[in-house]
């Protein structure tokens, strides 16, 4: 499921509709600022979050630069792109790194949030950018929780402070920081205890971590799928530890998404990051102006570009550039694609970062392994000629080839639409990319 899926589409609903139109009265307005607080509201945004900002997108919608334009739908569509953007927070906020290392992040959160598996891939992305992280099992109740912590730093590569579930938790902190000293490590995360529900309690362990280690950020782990509550819990949080950012999980699987839209607003605190799926490299740092482009169908060049330059080859992609310039696509290029694309994420999370681009129209193409597997079989089951001009390819041609795959010949026509609609979207990315539209940057596949 797409980030924000089903706001997203009731927007883009809602502003067909005056797109279409020469000119916009008051009368219209009003209606379209209905059904885009019907939509904040479903996807449960705060209801004082929505009273403000439907007031001030009709108070500039109904200004002479909407009233006046010759394109007044796009109009109304850039102010609530301003809005949405303003209302999360305008811009990305870094990390704050500590002139003196290690830096020390703690991470706070209710039991179930994903703090564990969020302190790995935090640590992850930041290792990617040079860091030397360490993770800290300060978790010393939930059973497991340390095991688990191990078992993630093991697959990441990431070392993890331990000194086991009878230590009191303030000074395993205080002595992670000694260790990362010690090893070089400049970069601390303590994973620390959650409760099912708020508690005197836990605040109290939690504000004498604070206290023993200083640390340079503390990030609320939220899992966006609770709503309204993901807010409270940061108020909550807030007011008790002075939180410096919110994280939030688990944002693929909410078509609401009403969290992070309400949690800057409500709180203050910046998002910094969101998970957006289950695997370690799903995870992003939170740019308010690209959310907010992605929910009103506008796309996400940037985020769709630096995924891209993590997970492809640079030579194989100058070879591919040329040949989408030249029209010269074959199905060998095509299965190469789908290799690498596969590293990047669901397809149509991809679409979503494509301005313009029909998700909806792509969602049957998924790469996973067993899509992959089949794709690779029928592939390698057609001669070279066929691979190179997949129109030789007629009724007799794609029975043999099915037999020689072990598949059917609905999964050869399959195959050979998602190549036409796959060249199709190159060409379409290409010619996004031509003169210096995105700042002279290339994508790494075009």
């Amino acid at each position: 499921m797409a980030v924000f899926e089903g706001l997203s589409e009731k927007l883009q609903n809602t502003f067909k509709n005056l797109t279409g139109r020469g000119k916009l009265n008051e009368k219209d307005i009003k209606e379209a600022m209905r059904e885009v607080k019907l939509a904040l509201l479903e996807a449960d945004v705060n209801f004082k979050i929505v009273k403000q900002f439907i007031s001030d997108v009709s108070e500039r919608a109904n200004g002479t630069d909407v009233m006046g334009s010759l394109t007044p739908g796009q109009q109304v569509i850039k102010i609530v792109n301003e809005e949405l953007t303003k209302l999360m927070g305008e811009t990305n906020v870094k990390i704050k790194i500590s002139s003196k290392p290690p830096t020390v992040i703690m991470l706070v959160g209710l039991q179930g949030a994903g703090k564990t598996t969020t302190g790995g891939k935090l640590g992850n992305l930041l290792k990617k950018q040079g860091k030397k992280p360490l993770l800290v099992a300060g978790d010393i109740y939930r059973p497991a929780a340390i095991k688990q912590l191990q078992v993630v730093g093991e697959s990441l590569e990431i070392p993890v402070y331990t000194m086991g579930d009878q230590i009191n938790p303030v000074d395993i902190a205080k002595a992670s920081i000694n260790q990362a000293n010690k090893n070089g490590q400049d970069l601390v995360i303590i994973d620390t205890a959650g409760r099912l529900h708020i508690d005197d309690n836990l605040m109290d362990e939690l504000s004498q971590i604070k206290n023993a280690v200083n640390p340079d950020e503390i990030l609320l782990v939220v899992d966006s799928m609770t709503g309204q509550d993901a807010v409270n819990v940061a108020v909550a949080f807030d007011e008790k530890l002075g939180l410096t950012g919110v994280i939030l999980t688990k944002l693929d699987g909410d078509a609401r998404g009403g969290a992070a839209l309400s949690v800057r607003a409500v709180t203050g605190k910046p998002i910094k990051f969101i998970g957006v799926g289950e695997k370690f490299k799903d995870f992003e740092e939170f740019y308010p102006d690209r959310m907010a482009s992605r929910i009103l169908g506008m796309g996400d060049i940037m985020s769709l570009i630096e995924k891209a330059q993590e997970n492809f080859d640079e030579e194989k992609a100058m070879k591919l550039q040329k040949k989408i310039k030249n029209q010269e696509l074959d199905l060998d290029d095509f299965l190469e694609q789908m290799q690498q694309m596969k590293n990047m994420g669901p397809l149509s999370e991809l679409m979503n970062m494509i301005p313009g681009m029909n998700s909806k129209a792509m969602k049957n193409i998924n790469v996973d392994d067993k899509e992959l597997v089949k794709v690779e079989a029928v592939i390698q089951s057609m001669t070279k000629k066929e691979r190179k001009d997949p129109n030789l390819l007629n009724a007799s041609r794609k029975k043999r080839i099915a037999a020689g795959s072990g598949t059917n010949v609905s999964d050869v026509n399959r195959l050979i639409k998602q190549f036409e609609q796959t060249k199709k979207m190159m060409k379409q990315m290409t010619q996004m990319t031509k003169g210096n539209k995105m700042g002279g940057m290339k994508m790494p596949f075009m």
